[in-house]
């Protein structure tokens, strides 16, 4: 009896050290599950972080990219503004510029213009003085004639003598004219024109013909050059 007691209890220990070997081998295979989940759930942690980490690596990437961009972009507005504005700048110093140029240039023009207003009224005063003075100098010959022409007056026997002498001083004293562009005007038996010829009187014509003709010259006219010196004073035919 006692035998089997015995026999009854190791076997009861021997079952509880089983049961207890089992639950501890239990414990060991839940704790070795438990650090292969934990170990998973690591990796998973640590893939996943690590996607996370890239996703926002790429996000500051593009971040960074885009505010590059951005700040390149302000950047070409910048020196465009300031190549604009140079180039106005340039402009305007340009404008300043011909503005100067252009004032200094009529200042010149302005100055170069009235010295030669100056110069050449100064040469037509000359000019005129000297005229004057060769004109009168060309009368002093004929001035001369006319006094040993009036000299010879009283001491003249000859009436035809002296006649020829008036002839010769007046036909000296046309010439001395005619050197001077000064010419007779040709107005007897001419047609009336009213742009050389002044009518004083109107008598009738003596034949058909001479009706609105220049009967009679009663003062001779004169051109110079190609210019009326003088009208010609004349009695006209009707």
């Amino acid at each position: 009896m006692k035998s089997e007691e015995k026999k009854h209890n190791q076997n009861l220990h021997t079952e509880q050290q089983e049961e207890k070997m089992q639950q501890e081998d239990q414990k060991q295979e839940q704790s070795s599950d438990n650090q292969q989940d934990t170990a998973q759930e690591k990796e998973e942690t640590s893939a996943q972080q690590q996607e996370n980490n890239q996703e926002q690596v790429k996000e500051e990437q593009a971040e960074e990219a885009q505010e590059e961009k951005k700040e390149g972009m302000e950047k070409g507005k910048k020196e465009e503004k300031k190549k604009k504005k140079d180039k106005e700048k340039a402009a305007e110093k340009s404008d300043k510029e011909k503005l100067a140029e252009l004032q200094d240039r009529y200042l010149r023009l302005q100055a170069e213009y009235d010295n030669y207003r100056k110069r050449t009224l100064k040469e037509k005063m000359e000019l005129t003085r000297s005229a004057g003075e060769d004109i009168l100098k060309g009368l002093l010959p004929v001035m001369d004639d006319f006094e040993r022409a009036i000299q010879s007056i009283d001491e003249a026997e000859d009436a035809e003598a002296l006649k020829d002498g008036v002839h010769l001083i007046f036909g000296k004293f046309k010439e001395f004219l005619k050197q001077q562009g000064i010419t007779e005007m040709e107005s007897q038996d001419q047609e009336f024109d009213t742009d050389k010829h002044e009518a004083i009187s109107k008598v009738p014509a003596p034949s058909e013909e001479m009706k609105g003709k220049v009967v009679d010259v009663v003062q001779t006219g004169y051109y110079l050059n190609d210019k009326v010196l003088r009208y010609a004073k004349v009695v006209v035919g009707e």
